[in-house]
């Protein structure tokens, strides 16, 4: 099997580690494979966009997700580390407003695959990171909404040093007490 899928502490949400081939020359690993993905997790998705992009040292990017038109996300690391969390948005869910975080890094490849749902979102804990990630859904900027990266009703337990850097938009995020969530 090119994966070893592990579930988190919210059972929907994946860890993959790839099989890697390395030697002297560096290594090689497919870092999707769309049966091997299916048989792995059990999962039949199909990804429509591809996003990549690039943080320095203390961005907190997130947390996000569409209230219609929701995306699954299976995000990776190319470069640099990041911590990258998922809270259940899911209100029907025995895990609603739980949150699952894993490091994810260039070293050790792994990836996360965050359902349909689940608000993301990551921070980035080397001097600088590049996040790629598949999406399940296209991005729609009316859709888009925030969660409040340290709500405390949440309680992400972060591993920052001081206060992250923010886009206007995730500063200003709602609580989950006001956020729109995911009906049954």
């Amino acid at each position: 099997m090119p994966y070893t899928v592990t579930p988190t502490g919210i059972p929907d949400v994946l860890v993959l580690e790839p099989k890697v081939f390395g030697d002297a020359r560096g290594f090689f690993f497919e870092s999707f494979n769309a049966r091997d993905f299916a048989q792995a997790t059990g999962l039949n998705v199909e990804f429509v966009q591809d996003n990549h992009s690039k943080s320095a040292r203390g961005v907190l990017r997130g947390l996000h997700y569409q209230i219609q038109h929701a995306q699954g996300k299976l995000v990776r690391v190319v470069q640099g580390e990041v911590f990258d969390v998922a809270v259940d948005l899911r209100r029907a869910s025995p895990t609603f407003g739980r949150w699952v975080g894993e490091r994810l890094s260039a070293d050790n490849k792994k990836q996360l695959w965050v359902p349909p749902g689940f608000a993301h979102g990551f921070v980035v804990l080397s001097e600088s990171a590049e996040f790629l990630y598949k999406t399940t859904d296209y991005w729609y900027p009316e859709h888009e909404r925030s969660l409040l990266w340290n709500d405390p009703a949440i309680g992400i337990d972060w591993p920052l040093e001081g206060q992250p850097l923010l886009a206007a938009k995730d500063a200003a995020a709602a609580l989950l007490r006001d956020a729109e969530v995911f009906a049954p």
